[in-house]
């Protein structure tokens, strides 16, 4: 079939099989290019695997330290009339490339919160690689159940109420928004969905079937962002999850010290995601982030953080981290000169002028990627197998 975009909101509907396998390509052929990793992991779970910070990380361990791969994702496949996710093409497509250059690459599709799930990769695990030497945490779900109950997250702040400029994806228009704030209940759900139980449950798991080596590294991802973004964000019901994540990764790190453990919370630059397009104000801030950053020449994507992430942030000797332990790859976003002009960017934006001081281009270029179009060299109008 031909397959064109289909965007509601913040979600592509659509997803095209070879835009996917290009995009994973394009971010192979950037890791190939650059020095490997000489220290890295070799065995390597990435739980949540399939796109962004979670697809990067796989990429990264195979094409820089060399590493075999397990992933875990929960993407669905072609049916009827309807294309398959595009972590379902990722994720084939990495599998194509990494077993084509040698690399062990297999990968489990399942509800990573459920002990099903964890059972197979912990069977997997026993069969074919023996032990993991890191685990990567990068689930991002708006649900999680836990026995009968089912958990939801919000988007909300916490104490007062918060207004701000936001940009409606649905028609690229700039307007004020004010996001409530969430109950007690609302933020203990979201805590539930992302936080670090799940994450510790997953490490424990891991230890008690003996499928993890002594001095493992297991790493988390996080986001604090400006002050502009707190109340939304750091202060908000998702950052009350995120503080929990990073309470755990210490909680981990003291549990199984024994075993020479380390768990870190890596803090990422913000980037258009799945997730990061449904948050208010935070897309406006993205694409004023980018115009920024570009024009200073400092702008990275997924893969290039997961490679720096491993290349200089972890391995290469002690880890790089600052004073509360946090690995901190959002260093460049958060430099003084980048935030002071986003600032002053936001002060003077409006609905009239937005196009002239973001790169409102830049953000939907990115946000088609996800989903597999806008790749150079695709043939959008071409029949493809879905």
């Amino acid at each position: 079939m031909i397959v064109k975009p289909k965007v509601r909101g913040f979600i592509c509907t659509t997803a095209h099989p070879v835009g996917c396998e290009a995009a994973v390509k394009q971010q192979i052929e950037y890791v190939k290019a650059q020095p490997k990793t000489a220290n890295g992991p070799k065995k390597v779970l990435v739980i949540g695997s399939s796109m962004g910070y979670g697809l990067a990380s796989r990429i990264s361990a195979a094409y820089s330290c060399g590493a075999a791969t397990l992933g875990v994702m929960f993407d669905k496949e072609a049916s009827g009339n309807k294309t398959g996710t595009s972590g379902w093409y990722n994720t084939k497509a990495f599998e194509k490339f990494a077993q084509a250059d040698g690399y062990y690459a297999k990968t489990i599709n399942g509800d990573a919160f459920s002990d099903e799930c964890k059972k197979q990769v912990i069977d997997l695990i026993k069969s074919d690689l023996g032990k993991v030497d890191m685990v990567v945490y990068s689930l991002a779900s708006p649900r999680r159940a836990v026995g009968d109950v089912v958990y939801s997250s919000v988007l909300k702040t916490t104490g007062d109420s918060y207004t701000n400029k936001t940009i409606d994806l649905r028609n690229n228009t700039v307007s004020e928004v004010t996001i409530d704030p969430a109950t007690d209940e609302e933020i203990e759900a979201t805590v539930k969905v992302m936080g670090g139980e799940d994450w510790e449950a997953w490490i424990d798991a891991l230890k008690a079937a003996d499928v993890i080596e002594d001095n493992a590294v297991t790493v988390a991802y996080s986001y604090i962002g400006p002050k502009l973004t707190h109340p939304m964000y750091f202060e908000g019901s998702i950052g009350r999850a995120k503080a929990h994540l990073f309470d755990t990764s210490k909680k981990l790190t003291d549990k199984y010290a024994d075993s020479g453990l380390k768990a870190y919370i890596s803090v990422n630059k913000a980037l258009v995601t799945q997730s990061s397009a449904a948050i208010p104000i935070v897309p406006l801030y993205i694409s004023i982030l980018y115009k920024v950053m570009k024009a200073k020449g400092v702008h990275e994507g997924c893969i290039e953080q997961m490679y720096r992430l491993f290349a200089q942030k972890l391995y290469a000797g002690a880890p790089v981290v600052d004073e509360q332990g946090m690995i901190r790859l959002d260093d460049l976003e958060m430099e003084q000169d980048i935030q002071a002009e986003v600032s002053q960017i936001w002060e003077k934006l409006d609905a009239d002028n937005f196009r002239e001081f973001t790169d409102i281009d830049g953000y939907w270029s990115d946000f088609y990627e996800l989903f597999g179009f806008g790749i150079d060299g695709v043939d959008y109008d071409a029949d493809v197998e879905v």
